[in-house]
């Protein structure tokens, strides 16, 4: 997926891919899989969502990549803070109370720079990804994140009905990205209302554990 393609989403305002409101699933599931209080979390890929901010209000810090300076400039205005911006080579950094935002392409992105990371939260990311990036994504992921403890969220539809993003990924591909790093849990599956652009599709909350 060319970088320009969601520049030119997030400068047309062409963001249907924004929930208005916490996802339902994480409100619902994160009681399950809570992280120890204090854990610092990463959220790939995180545009202005507001699951930053109920994450926050959680007391947990937050560190967020994102390609677009233009949502991550509406996700600091929308949480009402004043960043601090720094610029590290290709990157931009956007700093605020308890939260550090990452700007840029996330391949860029080094675990020097992005700091500790005790948990993700993949609430967009790989199902952004087309199906010949997504290995290089995990690697990538799971290098920023020294393989830390995840929760994630995936769609199922049929790909061939649809081009995404955001693109199906299936339990098998979950496994095999995984598998070998992770203990897998399928917390729950829900059909998503009304499907996704008229094609009956559901989304699946997974946890990832460390054996």
């Amino acid at each position: 997926m060319e970088a320009d393609f969601w520049h030119q989403k997030w400068a047309k305002g062409e963001t249907g891919f924004h929930q208005n409101d916490v996802n339902p699933l994480l409100a619902a599931h994160f009681d399950q899989v809570k992280p120890p209080a204090g854990s610092r979390l990463f959220v790939p890929l995180c545009g202005k969502t507001r699951d930053i901010a109920w994450l926050l209000a959680k007391g947990y810090p937050v560190a967020g990549a994102e390609l677009s300076e233009t949502a991550v400039k509406a996700l600091f205005d929308d949480l009402k803070l004043a960043p601090t911006v720094s610029r590290h080579g290709a990157l931009s950094h956007y700093q605020g109370p308890m939260l550090d935002v990452w700007v840029g392409d996330i391949f860029a992105l080094t675990p020097a720079l992005l700091g500790q990371v005790d948990w993700v939260y993949d609430r967009a990311a790989l199902v952004a990804m087309p199906a010949a990036m997504r290995a290089d994504y995990v690697r990538q992921l799971k290098a920023l994140s020294a393989g830390a403890p995840q929760l994630l969220i995936t769609m199922e539809y049929d790909q061939n009905a649809l081009k995404g993003p955001p693109f199906a990924v299936m339990p098998q591909e979950v496994a095999s990205h995984y598998g070998a790093s992770h203990r897998l849990t399928l917390l729950t599956q829900e059909p998503l209302a009304g499907g996704f652009k008229g094609v009956e599709a559901s989304e699946a909350l997974w946890q990832l554990a460390k054996p």
